[in-house]
């Protein structure tokens, strides 16, 4: 029955929509309040891995034409502010995902419903039963991330060049991507909060269930899903 319904989500979700009460629904293809983030932010570095194969479905995913991040101006903005103040700190930002077209959720959802298909179980979920994806929350029929405002990212040492250490890979489904997960040392935690404090700061909440996610509190589609392909 669970999979029944969630394949029906998955195809009332094939398109993305803004919906109210009462009133049809009716794609969403303009990205004309989208920008680049390498146009307001230049200096941050991307490594898209949704355009990649290397990420959880072992594929690149659907929709993913380019390796580029895009954003709302408005939340592309706000990201810049937290980026002037880490940089001050000897930081930058690295960003492994921002806006994500719902072909490519739904591309989520039918990788996650093969529940054959483990070819990247080790890498990023060796204690999950992937037959639980959906029970446990790691995989939706909708992302806030196809509203425009949410940002998949973490820091890098200027000095280094090298990622800090937060604990967990991105994408590793299990607990130890809580952002409240006691980390075995104390420094992975304390990066953790580096990161967290200066997005909370200046207008982004968290997820309770992964570190590296962050979505405009103010964000100005909360009610829309967009599906144009990032090209």
């Amino acid at each position: 029955m669970k999979k029944i319904v969630f394949t029906l989500l998955a195809a009332l979700s094939l398109i993305a929509c803004t919906c109210q009460e009462e009133q049809a629904c009716e794609p969403i293809y303009d990205r004309s309040d989208f920008v680049e983030v390498t146009e307001v932010i230049p200096d941050v570095i991307l490594e898209i891995r949704y355009y990649s194969t290397y990420n959880f479905v072992g594929t690149r995913i659907d929709g993913y034409e380019r390796p580029l991040a895009l954003m709302t101006r408005q939340a592309a903005d706000s990201l810049k502010a937290v980026n002037d103040e880490l940089k001050a700190q000897g930081y930058r930002l690295k960003i492994w995902d921002a806006y994500r077209p719902q072909r490519a959720v739904n591309h989520f959802i039918r990788w996650a419903e093969a529940i054959q298909d483990t070819a990247m179980k080790a890498v990023f979920y060796p204690m999950v039963d992937k037959s639980l994806l959906f029970e446990q929350g790691y995989i939706y029929a909708r992302s806030s991330h196809s509203r425009g405002s949410t940002v998949d990212l973490t820091l890098i040492d200027a000095a280094t060049g090298k990622e800090l250490d937060m604990g967990s890979s991105f994408d590793w489904f299990g607990i130890e991507s809580h952002p409240d997960y006691r980390c075995k040392l104390y420094r992975q935690s304390e990066n953790r909060l580096t990161l967290r404090n200066a997005m909370l700061r200046h207008g982004f909440e968290g997820l309770d269930s992964e570190w590296w996610h962050f979505t405009l509190s103010d964000e100005p589609y909360p009610d829309t899903y967009f599906d144009f392909p990032i090209e």
